[in-house]
């Protein structure tokens, strides 16, 4: 397999994760070993990358970029996005349990592979971890999600936020879009509006994109500098992010539903939070503890395969 394919796979993977609630492509990025020469390549983007777009010094604005890596990611998050909206939608409502206890899988073994990147667990990086699980666990069980608004400025937010999560492993963007209200809107309606032809949405996709390269850029720097200061602390807070994020993704759970009225005078059931259930023993469970099986081989073999070649 050429590096760029496995690239392109790997932004591919990035972008199936971010579909989900509950799930994180920063910790697919860091399973697979492009995690931090992903934030340097985005922290390129700043006053001097900027100045040699606009001086045309083409070399210098891609080697500072590490451009090519990043148009093999993003061409892998982008058909991900399209392919997988649809298929999504269709999963969620008839195999919401296998599709959850995949996901699952994929958390769950993540959470050896992002924590042994810490070279040393010692007070710190056990405290870190140890807070970086309370935190995913309270965004978990203490907030409700808000009602859907299309805003301009509060989807500029939902870009913000929800692009600074997708890029921290074990936070989920889908996850946070989920509680801000927008998550049906952006994930699945919109993007299946484009994929059939119709372009307004891109008044919805526009203010989200806008917020997301302002969240990205931002935060490249803020986590740049903090691998390079604080490295195992900050693994350790990840692995903590990781293992909180089981409890959102765990396949067994009750939607807690209430009604509201919308902008435009309807009544709509939303989500406010989960029951957690106990899984019943039948063939159902039985297929979907295969899948999380399957989903930890896969993290394995994304691990094995990431850490033997330099992309």
């Amino acid at each position: 397999m050429t590096s760029w394919l496995s690239t392109a796979l790997k932004g591919a993977a990035m972008g199936a994760a971010n579909v989900i609630p509950g799930v994180s492509g920063g910790t697919v990025a860091f399973v697979t070993g492009i995690y931090e020469r992903l934030i340097e390549a985005i922290k390129g983007f700043d006053g001097t990358g900027i100045k040699l777009l606009l001086k045309r010094d083409w070399k210098g604005f891609v080697e500072r970029t590490d451009l090519w890596f990043l148009v093999q990611i993003g061409v892998g998050v982008v058909l991900s996005f399209v392919t997988l909206a649809r298929l999504f939608e269709y999963l969620f409502v008839h195999h919401k349990i296998l599709i959850y206890a995949f996901f699952f899988g994929l958390i769950l073994a993540s959470i050896y592979f992002v924590g042994k990147k810490v070279s040393k667990w010692s007070a710190g990086p056990i405290i870190a971890g140890v807070v970086g699980t309370a935190i995913a666990v309270a965004v978990a069980t203490l907030f409700e999600p808000a009602q859907e608004n299309s805003g301009f400025f509060y989807l500029m937010i939902c870009g913000v936020i929800a692009m600074a999560s997708m890029i921290i492993p074990g936070l989920s963007g889908s996850f946070v879009l989920l509680l801000m209200g927008n998550y049906e809107l952006i994930a699945i309606k919109t993007i299946n509006q484009l994929t059939s032809g119709d372009f307004s949405a891109l008044k919805t996709i526009l203010p989200v994109a806008i917020g997301a390269v302002i969240g990205l850029v931002a935060l490249s720097h803020l986590l740049s500098w903090i691998f390079r200061r604080f490295h195992d602390i900050a693994v350790a807070l990840m692995t903590g992010f990781v293992a909180g994020s089981l409890l959102v993704i765990w396949p067994w759970k009750k939607d807690v539903q209430t009604e509201f009225i919308d902008r435009h005078g309807v009544a709509e059931m939303k989500t406010i939070g989960y029951e957690w259930l106990m899984p019943e023993m039948n063939s159902t469970t039985a297929f979907a503890i295969v899948w999380i099986v399957v989903g930890c081989i896969l993290v394995w073999l994304m691990e094995k395969f990431g850490s033997a070649e330099d992309v």
